[in-house]
């Protein structure tokens, strides 16, 4: 899946999720979400791997340390 097919369907999911919809339909494929939370998993997702597509695929994170110097 391209990076335009995922922004198009992260803004079908989102505009439907705006509207109180929860059912849509993507590519000739509808899709009924039973809760908002499943859709805003849906949407949480499709952002994800937009990020994914659009790095070099690595994670970037930071780690944190403290000590009382005792």
């Amino acid at each position: 899946m391209t990076l335009d097919e995922m922004t198009a369907q992260r803004d079908v999911l989102l505009a439907a999720r705006l509207r109180g919809v929860r059912t849509v339909e993507i590519d000739g494929r509808r899709v009924v979400y039973a809760t908002d939370t499943e859709m805003a998993a849906a949407i949480t997702d499709v952002e994800r791997r937009m990020a994914l597509a659009g790095s070099d695929g690595r994670r970037r994170r930071i780690l944190t340390s403290a000590s009382k110097g005792l």
